[in-house]
């Protein structure tokens, strides 16, 4: 092989055609790095290696050596198993990148160990980071090792691996029943969708439950079954234990027989309370039904739900049905008499994306998940969450050595920040006060700042006024945060808008708006931008590298991650206490529940039949409990709102009338896999932070309680514990 080219050698462009180089990037990317390759990336790396290596790309190996660099770059910078040019722009920074590392047709290094060292460097500083300190010299080995992490102050700012996701921006993703695996929607979105994404809207979700309840133990028939359990029915009770769910179109035929199903709670055209899944709709009897737990969950119509009961077929059909829609794929005759309702068991984050655990003789297990699924664009857990775990360890762990100083770790959460309210101002200004006087390397990461920024509608004829008094609204609070800009120029400020904030509130006048909704727009937000451009400016010299403060306008709902797949932070503002109260079933008290309770051992709500028995299917699938025991009611009243949203897996688990939707964002909606915290910001419910099936839900209620005109509350979280904390100050 001739030597390495100088710098003036010229390459003769040629046109490759990709099927000439499929099997030598079969070679290199398949089977030497164990990456897929698509068509379109075949197509772009074609015209790469052409432009770039020219006739000389087969016998000089040239094309081999920068098909090994691509590949070395695209695991580096965290890409997935398939190598794709969908319009996202790493495989397209990649090859911009190695284009101008490359002389003659090959990459400006000695030998290919240099090679990637070169790029990797030239890669690290398109974002800011690379692996060698400032003599040039490479840095640790557990640095050096850890592509895109450089110089000290890199490791030291935290914000510089956060990242705030809109409902608008997140990846669309959809649960693919046929590959058992999630797609990315090729269909560009729209506000104006096709009527037939209603359906899907209902259909994805459960899809997605659906394959969460198929990957529960409890419903994985085993390879060697033994004999029903006692007390167990034939249909719901499959051998060994576990529990088998029937479609409802297999009811047909089937009169007096026990099943246990999964669907869609919904008031059918005729008032009665049905139950829907992808086969057929059923007329629901929940005279006799239990909730499981009791009293601890919601239920109304548009939550996906688990039913076990009997079926009754109609001695004599009547006409209950429209334009002849009985049968399979309609609705069934008779109905389907209840015994116990229950929620869909939560499926905890670790599982859903196949994190490695350790078993008891400490040797790691993987499970199966999704775990090269891109559910937020930031990086899969496979592809980056190693690396960047590592990289939280050396940003975040350092409390070990200096017992917990020196890192900032800290989330402040604001909620009904009410501008128009009198004491907001002064309520604001304490809360800056209690941070101001921090230390620089203790300030908080992050600030929300939770709509809705004003009491009524905005241009709705309510008390709140039009157009310009809320921006004048927004003025004021600039002249708040300019009095501490030591917060402005380290922290990040989120604006989260809520029902009442322009400009959905217009049409709105106060009622549910369509989700997600937009940020508050640029027109309201100029001053405040501008408080935060004076404050950087104002930097002492020479400007420290550390990322400059800044406020982000973002959707309702909204995501932070931090550290790429490693936390994720869902953020809503909605009062969905309120609604669940307006429109949940009530069910009748149980008789048996006196007697009962001597059979119940501390806040366990397990039901025992007359003769022993085993409890029904939803009784035993829903006994998960939650941290903290104790007879608080608004404790017990977070519980019960926590465990119902979880347990859905989705923000907003109302009829499309109660709650609208965006068609085409429903997926922003989503909550699988679970978030490692989620903020659910509910004026309607007293603050709270309880954590269930390891995702701690935080709930800041108002920014100053009813009732109180001098008493202010937050919520700080820690990143680190992910525990959050509600504070109460006096103003």
């Amino acid at each position: 092989m001739p030597e390495q080219g100088s710098p003036n050698l010229s390459i003769l462009p040629i046109l490759l055609p990709p099927a000439t180089l499929r099997p030598l990037a079969f070679r290199v990317l398949t089977k030497k790095h164990s990456l897929t390759i698509t068509a379109s990336s075949l197509q772009s790396l074609a015209t790469f290696v052409g432009r770039n290596c020219g006739s000389g790309w087969r016998e000089e190996g040239l094309a081999e050596l920068v098909l090994d660099e691509v590949a070395k770059a695209w695991k580096k910078r965290g890409g997935g198993v398939i190598v794709e040019d969908n319009g996202a722009s790493l495989l397209k920074s990649i090859l911009s990148t190695l284009e101008s590392n490359m002389s003659g047709g090959r990459v400006k290094s000695r030998d290919l160990s240099k090679g990637a060292r070169t790029l990797t460097q030239a890669l690290g500083s398109e974002t800011g980071h690379g692996d060698t300190d400032k003599t040039g010299e490479p840095r640790s080995e557990a640095i050096e090792h850890t592509p895109g992490v450089g110089e000290d102050h890199d490791l030291d700012d935290t914000r510089k691996w956060m990242k705030v996701v809109g409902a608008f921006e997140q990846h669309r993703v959809v649960y693919n029943v046929n590959k058992k695996n999630f797609d990315v929607s090729s269909i560009s979105p729209s506000i104006f969708p096709a009527p037939s994404q209603r359906a899907n809207i209902f259909r994805d979700r459960y899809n997605l439950i659906y394959q969460r309840l198929l990957r529960n133990e409890a419903f994985q028939t085993p390879s060697f079954g033994t004999f029903p359990s006692r007390g167990g029915s034939a249909s719901s009770l499959a051998t060994g234990g576990s529990y088998k769910l029937t479609s409802i179109a297999n009811l047909l035929g089937r009169s007096g027989t026990s099943h246990l199903l999964l669907g869609l709670l919904s008031i059918s055209p005729t008032g009665e309370l049905s139950l829907t899944d992808p086969t057929g709709s059923i007329t629901l009897d929940i005279k006799h039904a239990r909730a499981v737990p009791e009293d601890g969950a919601w239920f109304a119509p548009g939550m996906i739900v688990l039913v076990d009961g009997v079926y009754k077929e109609e001695e004599v059909v009547t006409g209950s049905t429209f334009n002849g829609s009985g049968g399979v794929g309609g609705t069934i005759g008779g109905k389907f008499a209840g015994a116990s309702v229950g929620g869909p068991p939560c499926e905890r984050r670790e599982a859903s994306i196949g994190m490695s655990n350790r078993s008891e003789s400490g040797d790691p297990t993987v499970e199966s998940g999704f775990g090269w699924v891109d559910f937020l664009g930031v990086g899969s857990e496979r592809a980056r969450g190693p690396r960047m775990r590592h990289i939280e360890q050396l940003c975040l762990r350092k409390e070990q050595q200096d017992d917990q100083e020196g890192v900032r770790k800290e989330i402040v959460i604001m909620s009904e920040v009410n501008l128009d309210a009198p004491g907001t101002v002064g309520a604001l200004t304490r809360v800056f006060d209690s941070y101001a006087s921090l230390p620089k390397d203790q300030i908080p990461l992050v600030f929300f700042l939770i709509g809705n920024f004003v009491q009524h509608a905005v241009m709705s004829g309510g008390g709140s006024g039009g157009s310009i008094e809320c921006k004048e609204y927004f003025d004021s609070l600039a002249s708040v945060l300019s009095n501490y800009p030591r917060l402005l120029q380290g922290s990040t400020f989120v604006f989260v808008p809520g029902d009442n904030d322009p400009w959905a509130s217009a049409y709105s006048a106060g009622a549910s708006t369509a989700c997600p909704r937009e940020a508050v727009p640029e027109l309201f937000t100029s001053r405040i931008r501008r408080a935060f451009t004076n404050a950087n400016n104002d930097r002492p010299l020479p400007r420290p590298k550390t990322p400059s403060g800044e406020a982000i306008w973002t959707s309702n709902p909204t995501r932070l991650s931090l550290f790429g797949p490693v936390h994720e932070i869902v953020v809503l503002r909605d009062d969905v206490s309120a609604r669940l109260r307006r429109t949940s079933i009530v069910f009748r008290p149980d008789k048996s529940q006196d007697t009962s309770d001597t059979q119940n051992h501390g806040d366990e709500m397990v039901e025992i039949d007359d003769d022993g028995a085993q409890p029904n299917p939803p009784s035993e699938l829903a006994q998960v409990q939650l941290e903290e025991k104790t007879q608080n009611p608004n404790l017990q009243a977070s519980r019960k709102l926590v465990k119902t949203i979880l347990d859905q897996g989705n923000l907003s688990p109302f009829p499309l009338n109660v709650r609208p939707v965006l068609w085409d964002y429903a997926s922003a909606l989503h909550l699988y896999p679970l978030p490692t915290a989620m903020i659910l910001a509910d004026s309607s419910a007293d603050p709270f932070a309880v954590t269930y099936e390891g995702c701690h839900v935080m709930n800041p209620g108002r920014l100053i309680p009813e009732g109180s005109k001098s008493l202010v509350r937050w919520i700080e979280y820690d990143i680190i514990k992910k525990r959050g904390t509600v504070r109460e100050e006096r103003f």
